[in-house]
């Protein structure tokens, strides 16, 4: 989760409050920083370090720099490590550029670039930008055309801020499925990635919009749709308190927490595939001991819970390796007996819940190899484990999980690949075709969240019941289940999910005109066609149906269902990272309609660290 800010100014004093706002960007987690700043001849001058800020703040003591325009950036390392040749901002002679997202057709770009000689010196896919525009530059195009041209050419998820050679009055940048804000000032302009970094600076702000690009020139502002049409965006007045910090132009952080998603799955991947080569890696020993395994124990609470038996799909189909799941509160109280050689999986947004601890314990007292996945860096079950993964969500802030939910699905995905991979269950062809559809991920849910307003509208009509059903099969049946317990959770709906096949044993008993039934079901699932019985099945009697789905899936039921929200076409083994947005938004806008609290709803904490 990078932080981006910029200042245009009249004043040379920008790289000093560039770093005083990159401060209010650390919740957003980070491990280098760096600014970039015009000098007085219009020469581009950088500094970044590794590590915290106050390795910036000493550089700055050591070698000062200043001017009336600069940039500055928050890096947590993906695509490359942390060190201060990956920091940004990244630099040619004649443009800076800071970046939050992901390139995905970097490697292409990259390619065509040094067939032009363009050397590149940093591990990053942000690299390709200030090259690509800088090619552009070279070719006689103004910045603006040169940033625009460059913009075209870009795939993925991703906000940028840019500043150019000579240009002290200009300042461009981008959003992408990634936030950017504008800041107007009294006589200097901002650009940042959520307001609260703009705080100290001023209250009026513009949120850009998904596509926008922003040219920045003196007290002028001028916002343009992806077609290079003119466009206005509002200037709001922002009031910024404890309360709501870090939440920038969204309501509640769970609802600004969904919409990081494109950027921080995009992080996770990157911290895992190699978008050059698509090689997926993982710490030494990660995959070999997996592959050892007899079998896999995967362990969780609540959302956590629902990502492992999505992966238990993954594992078992993709990989074809025995799996177990389990709730962390029962499984030690079970006794399993466990596996020699056996590997136990802990999934935790905290690191911390003590249900999910003590399971780990009981694995290790049993000899079980422990592999967790955590999004809270150095938390007691990472130091307990053996091995361990980062999902780079960044702060997770709303009780209702979101984010942290789908990067843990990301690192899930990517770990039953790579087996399937070493262990060759999956044909070369196949296998290729899995990774490109993992590395689309980020793009395709920025795409999803398109649908939020026609999603909020259903929300409206749905938030009226008393009771809802979540129907779902094969890897969307843990979908049904996360969606029910989004819905319980800030709500208050009494909610289920249910393997659509189960529905005749028992709870179609449930279903009348006053029972919404949400089934999710995209057409590419082998088990569609069973689905769409089960959803007639239940319409018969009298139930409401909110399909989500994609065209052909609308297609075969567009007489039953009564509401429906279509996605792009996806590939069956990412559809569960992608169908979750929907039923997050879903419960949103249910538990906004009906005024409850999103954030803190009642009698949840964050992390469960007692029994």
């Amino acid at each position: 989760m990078c932080g981006i800010i910029g200042i245009l100014s009249e004043k040379q004093d920008v790289a000093g409050r560039l770093i005083e706002g990159l401060r209010r960007l650390e919740y957003r987690g980070y491990d280098s920083a760096g600014i970039a700043t015009l000098d007085a001849s219009g020469h581009i001058q950088r500094l970044r370090a590794e590590g915290k800020l106050y390795n910036l703040d000493k550089r700055m003591s050591e070698t000062p720099i200043n001017g009336v325009v600069g940039i500055g950036h928050t890096r947590w390392a993906t695509h490359g490590g942390p060190t201060e040749n990956n920091a940004h901002p990244h630099a040619t002679e004649d443009v800076a550029v800071v970046h939050n997202g992901i390139i995905e057709n970097y490697a292409s770009l990259k390619a065509d670039l040094e067939e032009r000689q363009h050397r590149f010196i940093s591990d990053t896919d942000t690299e390709v930008v200030v090259h690509l525009i800088s090619e552009n530059i070279k070719q006689g195009m103004s910045p603006k055309d040169a940033a625009f041209a460059a913009f075209d050419r870009l795939e993925g998820a991703y906000a940028l801020a840019i500043i150019f050679k000579g240009e002290t009055n200009t300042m461009i940048g981008v959003r992408q499925g990634t936030p950017l804000a504008v800041g107007y000032g009294e006589n200097e302009m901002y650009l940042a990635s959520d307001s609260y970094a703009l705080a100290p600076l001023t209250k009026k702000i513009s949120f850009l919009e998904d596509g926008d690009r922003v040219v920045v020139q003196g007290a002028d502002v001028q916002i343009y749709s992806n077609d290079n049409t003119p466009v206005t965006r509002d200037i709001r007045i922002t009031a910024q308190s404890g309360a709501s910090a870090g939440k920038g132009e969204y309501a509640h952080f769970m609802l600004k927490e969904i919409y990081e998603q494109p950027s921080v799955i995009g992080d996770t991947l990157n911290s895992f595939i190699n978008p050059a080569t698509g090689d997926i890696t993982f710490p030494e020993g990660v995959i070999e001991t997996l592959l050892k395994a007899p079998r896999i124990t995967l362990v969780a609470c609540g959302t956590a819970f629902y990502a492992c038996m999505t992966a238990k799909y993954w594992f078992e189909q993709v990989a074809r390796i025995p799996c177990e799941i389990d709730v962390a509160s029962e499984f030690r109280y079970r006794e399993a007996p466990m596996p020699k050689d056996g590997v136990a999986i802990f999934v935790s947004q905290s690191g911390e819940t003590l249900d999910t601890l003590e399971a780990l314990r009981y694995c290790k007292a049993q000899g079980q190899k422990v592999l967790s996945i955590v999004n809270t860096i150095e938390s007691t079950i990472e130091r307990e484990s053996d091995f361990a993964l980062h999902t780079l969500a960044g702060p997770e802030i709303g009780v209702a999980s979101t984010k942290a939910f789908t990067t843990q699905l990301t690192t899930l995905a990517c770990l039953a690949l790579s087996c399937a991979i070493e262990k060759k269950t999956l044909s070369e062809d196949d296998s290729s075709k899995h990774s490109t559809a993992l590395r689309h991920v980020p793009k395709m849910v920025a795409q999803i969240l398109n649908h939020d307003k026609d999603i909020k509208k259903i929300a409206r009509d749905i938030c009226k019941a008393r009771d809802v059903l979540y129907l779902g099969r094969g890897l969307m049946y843990p979908i049904a289940l996360e969606g029910a317990l989004k819905l319980k959770e800030i709500s208050y709906i009494h909610a289920e999910g249910y393997a659509a096949g189960e529905m005749k044993h028992g709870p179609i008993a449930l279903i009348d005109d006053n029972v919404p039934i949400v089934v999710v079901a995209p057409s590419t699932d082998p088990l569609f066609e069973k689905t769409a019985s089960n959803v007639q099945e239940s319409v018969a009697r009298g139930g409401k149906v909110f399909l989500i789905s994609d065209e052909n899936g609308k297609q075969a039921l567009e007489k039953t269902a009564r509401w429906t929200i279509t996605l792009e076409d996806i590939h069956p083994f990412v559809a569960p990272i992608l169908y979750a947005l929907p039923v997050q938004l879903l419960a949103y806008h249910a538990a906004v309609a009906k005024g409850t609290d999103v954030d803190q709803p009642r009698n949840l904490a964050k992390s469960v660290t007692v029994e």
